[in-house]
């Protein structure tokens, strides 16, 4: 016996809520019960606030920018020395060929 589509289709769709029904008792007999959360409030403690005049913010970042760029001398002549010693070491290598 054939059946149409239209049959077949309210067919299915009548069996959704019945399944959704069956997923919901299943989860709420298997599911973790969750717990009520609790909220917490923190109370902080004041914060001090300190004024900086203009001339300190500035020495500070004068003194640091000079660090930064000694700092990147210094990397800069180390791999210039490294830069060196490899091109050497591949001389040496082509010289032993």
């Amino acid at each position: 016996m054939a059946y149409s589509e239209t049959r077949i289709v309210v067919g299915g769709l009548a069996h959704v809520p019945v399944l959704i029904f069956i997923a919901n008792f299943i989860k709420s007999k298997f599911g973790i019960k969750t717990e009520e959360t609790k909220d917490a409030v923190v109370i902080g403690e004041a914060v001090k606030i300190i004024e900086l005049s203009d001339t300190e913010v500035k020495e500070g970042k004068a003194e640091a920018l000079k660090e930064i760029s000694n700092k990147l001398d210094s990397i800069e002549k180390k791999a210039d020395e490294v830069y060196e010693k490899v091109k050497n070491k591949k001389d040496k290598k082509k010289k032993k060929k």
